[in-house]
């Protein structure tokens, strides 16, 4: 069975930045795509960002592109991302997930497995 687990989240004032791991075990993840998503309150789980199996191909929200960058260690069976120029808007509990197959997925219903969440506050 697939475990992950999601670190690097925190409190940050608007413009700084963040980096998100998503450390997994139990399965060597190279092989799979795998993803992030975040949920504010009130709100639906929202597509922020994913990457398939070898890290060439990528996709970002728009809300996103070009402050977040997506990426993978497949010989640390982990991976990032990497958030520039926050904005309070960002506020959410992050999520890494991982789908069985090689393509990435984005939406929520396309994944297998989940990690338990970590907060990121942006403050104005």
């Amino acid at each position: 069975q697939v475990r992950l687990v999601e670190s690097g989240g925190g409190l940050m004032q608007a413009g700084g930045s963040l980096r998100l791991s998503c450390a997994a075990s139990g399965r060597t993840l190279s092989s799979y795509a795998m993803g992030w998503f975040r949920q504010a309150p009130g709100k639906e789980r929202e597509f922020v960002a994913a990457i398939n199996w070898s890290g060439d191909t990528t996709a970002y929200d728009d809300s996103v592109k070009g402050r977040f960058t997506i990426s993978r260690d497949n010989a640390k069976n982990t991976m990032y991302l990497q958030m520039n120029s926050l904005k309070p808007e960002d506020t959410a509990v992050y999520y890494c997930a991982s789908r069985e197959g090689r393509a990435y997925s984005t939406t929520p219903r396309g994944y297998d497995y989940w990690g338990q969440g970590t907060q990121v506050s942006i403050s104005s």
